[in-house]
């Protein structure tokens, strides 16, 4: 019997949470070469693991100035990184092989390549700047980590209560602190270096959300694991505009930023808009979310959603 293929439209998230420029382009190549990595056997991890090397190129390119081949090449090496990106989650979702290691190896392969992008600024503009570019970049670099987690634990949540657990990759620290536990490191010391390593970047997620975990804990306590329509659906009303701004802390808005500022050779550009632009950004996203779920709490604990 032959294998039905899957649409593109089975292998995106929602279109709650993806945005124009994923779905109108990144998301239907990735979608192609989810399907030949499919066929070839080649696994979602593999695939991150590919756009590392795809991604240090970019970065490596970004780092000679004054030859605009050279610059172009590092935007298209990052471009199909990116594609990569897009395409391990979508063979993921196509064959349903998912793991905390995916995770991490995801949001890691991203840090690989702007850890590379960033290397390359700082030894470009040494000579300019002196030794200054390098403390400048470590702080843009670590806004770029905590925009990036936010993000994804702000879309994970929209995911949850759009679609369910199994629509969402929203993990809980103490779940994985319990794994950790259980798992021996002589026995089993590559998944515990990674559940420890997992816990720590959750746990970072639960710090800047205290409202949604109050939240959350009502939920399980007033309906168990599943929590009622209305108050989903009215939760994904509110939440929806945020996704907006999910998607400029990601990474197509700043790799525009960065391309621009790559393309007209003044790389700094792309530092000052992470650190003002995007952390403003960030925090208007982190306080207006904790209100949203500071209301549903009293909702809930005025009975709103009893059925």
């Amino acid at each position: 019997m032959e294998q039905k293929i899957p649409s593109l439209e089975s292998t995106l998230k929602s279109s709650d949470t993806e945005e124009p420029i994923d779905i109108y382009f990144y998301r239907p190549i990735g979608y192609r070469w989810a399907l030949l990595f499919q066929k070839l056997g080649i696994t979602p991890n593999a695939v991150t693991i590919a756009s590392i090397f795809l991604g240090v190129g970019s970065g490596v390119c970004f780092y000679f100035e004054g030859n605009i081949w050279i610059t172009l090449l590092g935007i298209l090496l990052l471009v199909w990184a990116n594609s990569y990106d897009s395409a391990d989650g979508q063979l993921a979702r196509m064959t349903q092989n998912f793991s905390p290691l995916g995770r991490i190896l995801d949001g890691f392969a991203g840090d690989l390549w702007f850890a590379s992008i960033y290397i390359a600024i700082c030894l470009r503009l040494m000579p300019e700047w002196g030794w200054w570019i390098w403390g400048f970049a470590a702080i843009a670099g670590l806004c770029h980590s905590k925009q990036a987690s936010m993000a994804d634990y702000y879309r994970n949540i929209h995911l949850l209560f759009l679609k369910g657990k199994s629509g969402s990759e929203l993990d809980n620290s103490k779940e994985i602190e319990a794994r950790y536990k259980s798992l021996s490191w002589a026995k089993n010391s590559f998944s515990k270096l990674v559940a420890f390593f997992y816990g720590s970047y959750t746990r970072g997620q639960e710090n800047w959300t205290p409202r949604f975990q109050e939240m959350f804990r009502l939920i399980e306590v007033r309906f168990g694991e599943t929590a009622p329509e209305k108050f989903r659906n009215d939760f994904r009303q509110k939440s929806l505009p945020l996704m907006k701004w999910t998607n400029i802390l990601s990474f197509n808005v700043r790799a525009i930023v960065l391309f621009i500022s790559m393309l007209v050779s003044m790389p700094w550009i792309y530092f000052v808009f992470e650190l003002t632009i995007l952390n403003i950004l960030l925090l208007y996203m982190q306080s207006k979310h904790e209100k949203i779920c500071k209301i549903f709490s009293e909702k809930i604990i005025s009975g709103e959603y009893d059925k």
